[in-house]
Formats: structure tokens, C-alpha cells, sequence
């Protein structure tokens, strides 16, 4: 698909280092056959690097802006060979088209581009969840513009409905709104997600809180979401 977008001059990499190979151990090593480490780019630590914000109800919100260094190559792969699809869905008396491109990844098959792997590998390393609560699965939307958009919701489809669960949410491309605020209404924190900030909303958060991207009548370029889930979180 095309769809046109401006990568930012503080998010480059080098042609070695966006290849992936030093993400996933495949890449040059040093004479005792250690990966390398990349020359530049790639992800920062997470450890001491992110902010948590506690919320009411158990809920909690972890912030990283910056974490993967150039994601705007990232971007270019993910918009030109997902198969992004759109979808239907049913709104009271009429079918509504959802404002966004979707595809969904189990976690068998292997990832669009290999800084996937590499962030489902550091977050289940950082985080140290229990087996059931590892991530493994990615879903992915593609917000073109500002006309796309999600609505108010929670990630209670299976376990986070009725158990606490964490849902990681890794951006690139043009900075968007997260919103969240208490189930049922109220207000609460918003972060600009963009550029390979990482997001992660944990305890209660699903069943307890909500989160949007609403639209915006400002010129932005498209943003791709990439979130990671345990099993039977949806």
C-alpha cells in the first residue's frame, strides 16, 4: 500500500543495524563468536528507563519514550509488506467501517520485520511474567491519518476480563494521543506515542480503565501500533 510519510532526522539507522541481525543474534560476532554490539540504533534499556504512572483499582501505566532507535525503517517495512485488511463491524442497526488497518500476528508465524521478535524478547526478559502471561502474540493497526482512529475500550476479550494481564503497545511513526481514563468516565493520563515509544498498561487496567486514540484535525503522517499480548488476551 502507499501511504505517504515523513521520517523524522532523529530516528536513522544504518543499513547493518536495520537488517535486524544484531536484534536477533544472527548478526557478526566478535573472535569468541559473541554477537557484536550494533554500531548504532536498536533498543535502549528498560531497566531505570521507564516511568510508571499508578492508577486507581490496581491499574498501572509504564512510559518509554525513545525506546527503539530507528523506527521510522521500521515503519517503511511494516506499511509495505503487512497485509494490512480492513474490517466491518456491526454499530446498533448499521455496518460500520473500522477506522483503521488491522493484521494479527499468533506468534507461530514468523514477525514482518525482526525488531518484532527482538521487543517481545526484551519485554518478557524486563517484565519476567509468568508462562500463562508472556507476550506472544502482536496485533497490529495502521492509523494512516488523522481520520483514524480507536474508541473508548478495555482489552476484556478472554482473560483480561476477569484477571489482571498486561498489554505492551510499541509505536513508529507519527506521534497520536493515547487517552485513558476510568471505566465508566472520568479523566486520567495522556501519552504522545510515536517515533518507537513503548507503552505498557498492566495490574487491572483492562477491566478497570479504558483507553482511546481519537482523531485529530492536525496533518499527520501514518502511525503503526504494535501491540503484544499474552494468549487469550484480546
Amino acid at each position: 500500500m502507499t501511504v505517504l510519510y515523513q521520517p523524522s532526522m532523529f530516528d536513522v539507522l544504518t543499513h547493518d543495524v536495520l537488517t535486524g541481525d544484531e536484534l536477533t543474534g544472527d548478526g557478526p560476532t566478535d573472535p569468541t563468536g559473541r554477537p557484536s554490539a550494533p554500531a548504532s540504533g536498536g533498543f535502549g534499556p528498560l531497566r531505570g528507563a521507564i516511568r510508571r504512572t499508578e492508577l486507581s483499582d490496581g491499574a498501572w501505566v509504564d512510559h518509554r519514550p525513545g525506546w527503539l532507535a530507528g523506527s521510522d525503517a521500521v515503519l517503511d517495512t511494516l506499511l509495505t509488506q503487512v497485509p494490512w485488511r480492513g474490517e466491518q463491524r456491526q454499530m446498533y442497526d448499521r455496518t460500520v467501517t473500522v477506522p483503521r488497518l488491522l493484521c494479527w500476528y499468533s506468534g507461530a508465524e514468523p514477525f514482518p520485520h525482526p525488531a518484532l521478535a527482538a521487543a517481545r524478547r526484551a519485554l518478557n526478559e524486563h517484565y519476567r511474567p509468568a508462562p500463562a502471561d508472556r507476550f506472544v502474540t502482536a496485533g497490529l493497526c495502521l492509523y494512516r491519518d488523522g481520520a483514524d482512529s480507536v474508541a473508548w475500550h478495555g482489552d476484556r476479550i478472554g482473560r483480561g476480563a476477569h484477571s489482571d494481564t498486561m498489554v505492551a503497545i510499541v509505536s513508529v511513526g507519527s506521534a497520536r494521543s493515547l487517552m485513558l481514563r476510568p471505566r465508566g468516565g472520568g479523566t486520567g493520563p495522556r501519552f504522545r506515542l510515536g517515533h518507537g515509544d513503548l507503552v505498557v498498561m498492566g495490574g487491572s487496567c483492562q477491566r478497570t480503565w479504558e483507553h482511546a486514540v481519537p482523531k485529530t484535525r492536525q496533518a499527520v503522517g501514518p502511525r503503526v501500533s504494535i501491540q503484544f499480548r499474552p494468549v487469550g488476551v484480546a
